[in-house]
């Protein structure tokens, strides 16, 4: 399926959660088992392999989604929207969802969200520290979504909106390689 069509089933189902979440109470809930889902999905490349199967069977999918949320102590709307998402067979766009979701509930809080990319996990002080100076580049608050990209090596990659800082060692390596291909 094509990214487009993924991100539009995403979107849709991330407003239908939204909408959900709100009309609960739970927008907070719900981003925090979402953003421990994708840390999971970051993880483990066998979680990886069940969003994206094809071969396992909408039941086999399900079972194995909803063992997921119950051992994770996601709360039930969560719980109920990832079954949903599995008995549609759409577990391939739930990284969209999730970051669609997010991004909503930082629009509707007025805040910009940051995608920072590390090559290992940060710890909420450095969270803490990145988020403070974002807020003095953009001028209003600015939540964190730190995802782990083990090919960084080192440093970090920020994007927000259509910006993106790259400061990764990955990146200044290829830099430093194309210059010495350059004094040869």
């Amino acid at each position: 399926m094509s990214s487009k069509a993924t991100g539009s089933i995403a979107e849709r189902y991330s407003v239908a959660l939204f909408e959900l979440a709100e009309q609960q109470s739970a927008l907070d809930a719900v981003a925090s088992d979402l953003k421990g889902l994708r840390v999971l999905i970051a993880e483990s490349k066998d979680l990886r392999s069940l969003l994206n199967s094809p071969v396992l069977s909408r039941s086999e999918q399900q079972k194995a989604i909803s063992a997921l949320a119950e051992r994770a102590g996601f709360g039930v709307l969560t719980k109920n929207f990832l079954g949903l998402v599995a008995r549609n067979r759409r577990l391939f766009a739930v990284d969209g969802m999730i970051a669609a979701y997010l991004a909503r509930l930082a629009s509707k809080r007025g805040e910009v969200t940051a995608e920072v990319a590390s090559a290992i996990p940060l710890a909420s002080a450095q969270i803490g520290a990145i988020e403070a100076a974002l807020k003095k580049v953009v001028g209003s608050n600015v939540t964190v979504d730190a995802i782990v990209d083990p090919g960084l090596l080192g440093g970090l990659v920020v994007k927000i909106g259509s910006r993106m800082v790259d400061g990764s060692l990955k990146t200044k390596l290829q830099h430093l390689q194309l210059a010495m291909k350059g004094v040869g």
